[in-house]
């Protein structure tokens, strides 16, 4: 069994977990932050448990691991998790603005661009938005379909329409804005928009 937290000082959890070549373990990612599930699953993790962690969750989620392996039913047990977190992955994302929250559907969203603390939302409609939230909280929340192009910047991999590699890499979106790629997301871009 592996325990792995989500924010270290070198690299985060999921860099760490992408850098092995093979994993013959059960994995339980641990979390101050709840909004890391979804991609917790997606690297096969076993468990997910908020810190401070309960030491009757850490008993009760390493005793369901053992149970479930002599069992052999962990797989349909993850698959169908996995199934219900994309299902609540399609709706809404509601956003907490000064005085008020905004609902807003995912395929409205062009790209998003940090701005220090805050991060802002650009729409397919033209408006922009600015949160209080870190580039990587949004990166986490959009999940499947939306991709780090940039230190800076998120995009909607449905919203490009070129990839322009003359004077610096960037992408053309639909609307015609040019967002910047760095060098070190080139590959894992093309793979995803290949893929």
């Amino acid at each position: 069994m592996f325990f792995s937290d989500i924010e270290m000082p070198e690299m985060d959890g999921f860099e760490m977990l992408n850098m092995l070549k093979y994993r013959n373990f059960d994995l339980i990612i641990t979390s101050a932050y709840d909004n890391y599930a979804i991609k917790a699953f997606r690297q096969h993790a076993m468990d997910y448990l908020l810190k401070p962690v309960d030491s009757d969750d850490l008993i009760e989620a390493m005793e369901r691991i053992r149970a479930n392996k002599q069992k052999n039913v962990l797989g349909n047990e993850l698959k169908h998790l996995l199934r219900e977190w994309r299902e609540s992955e399609d709706k809404r994302l509601a956003l907490p603005m000064a005085g008020k929250t905004l609902y807003i559907d995912r395929n409205d969203i062009l790209f998003c661009k940090s701005d220090g603390n805050y991060t802002e939302v650009h729409f397919e409609n033209g408006g922009k938005e600015v949160f209080s939230k870190r580039l990587k909280e949004f990166e986490d929340m959009l999940g499947h379909g939306f991709f780090r192009v940039h230190n800076s910047y998120v995009a909607r991999l449905s919203a490009i329409k070129e990839f322009v590699n003359q004077d610096g890499q960037y992408l053309v979106l639909c609307n015609g804005t040019n967002v910047p790629v760095s060098v070190t997301k080139k590959h894992k871009l093309m793979q995803a928009l290949n893929g």
